[in-house]
């Protein structure tokens, strides 16, 4: 694989990176555009020059282990790793309470850069996440239609079941009813269209991603019709460890991404012409 680190604004200036990977071997002129994942993880500032920073991992040597999506390299996907993300408060504002547009903004400037180097097709892009980057997945298939389908592993979707503050956030819910009303994805279920593949370990120990999540998730999505896939990894706390559960999240996230992001779309059948 090759890997290498991209810059990129976003729509208000703001500059963003990221860790481009390719597959071995791959060549632009022979192999054209490929299918695409974003795995990202968002974060908070109150600082934008601080959340436009760059960090380069160029001299770093990489080796994918355990459930890591980058195994999807050796199935043929682009991946852009740990794009940023960041969610910015200044002047005494509050990042969460714009965490929408800003997420939204974040998402459209890493696909038009990936898209514009010419490496990604734009019609074939996942997005995935852990724990807040599931979060953030499921958010950015109810708000933007920029990915075909997104992996959604131990996340949150619900934030009124984490009423005493999350992440960053230290208002808790009767503070900021709004705020955690926008922000979860929960919320939303009904608009998500793109198929999302749920993930959770069944022993999850963390206070803010109990299975319960994913279990309310899944039946809200189920219920309005989505494409949804729910994964339970038994005895598995926030992070899996069992080889059989490293096996199975691999096997499940390549599998889903093979179905519904790696074909080409198909072309819109022609009309045919009405003759008077």
């Amino acid at each position: 694989m090759t890997q290498r680190t991209i810059t990129y604004p976003r729509a208000d200036g703001l500059a963003l990176s990221g860790s481009l990977y390719l597959p071995a071997g791959y060549d632009a002129k022979r192999d054209g555009p490929l299918p695409t994942l974003l795995w990202a993880y968002p974060a908070e500032f109150t600082d934008a020059k601080v959340a436009g920073q760059t960090v380069d991992q160029g001299n770093r040597f990489v080796r994918p282990r355990g459930i890591s999506h980058l195994f999807l390299l050796t199935q043929g996907y682009a991946i852009l790793d740990n794009p940023a993300m960041p969610i910015i408060g200044e002047g005494g504002t509050e990042a969460n309470d714009t965490y929408v547009k800003q997420l939204q903004q974040d998402a459209q400037a890493a696909v038009d850069a990936v898209v514009k180097l010419g490496v990604a097709d734009r019609t074939r892009m996942a997005v995935g996440g852990h724990s807040y980057g599931a979060f953030m997945t499921a958010n950015l298939l109810a708000h933007t239609d920029l990915f075909r389908a997104g992996i959604a592993r131990s996340g949150a979707y619900n934030r009124t079941l984490t009423p005493f503050g999350f992440q960053a956030e230290q208002r808790t819910y009767w503070q900021a009813t709004p705020t955690y009303t926008e922000m979860s994805p929960f919320t939303y279920a009904d608009r998500i269209k793109a198929p999302i593949l749920l993930i959770h370990g069944g022993a999850d120990d963390n206070s803010g991603t109990f299975p319960i999540q994913s279990e309310r998730m899944y039946a809200a999505l189920k219920g309005n019709g989505a494409t949804v896939r729910y994964v339970v990894l038994p005895n598995e706390p926030h992070g899996y460890r069992a080889l059989e559960s490293t096996e199975e999240t691999l096997w499940q996230m390549t599998d889903w991404l093979d179905r519904y992001v790696k074909p080409k779309p198909k072309p819109a059948p022609e009309t045919a012409e009405r003759r008077p």
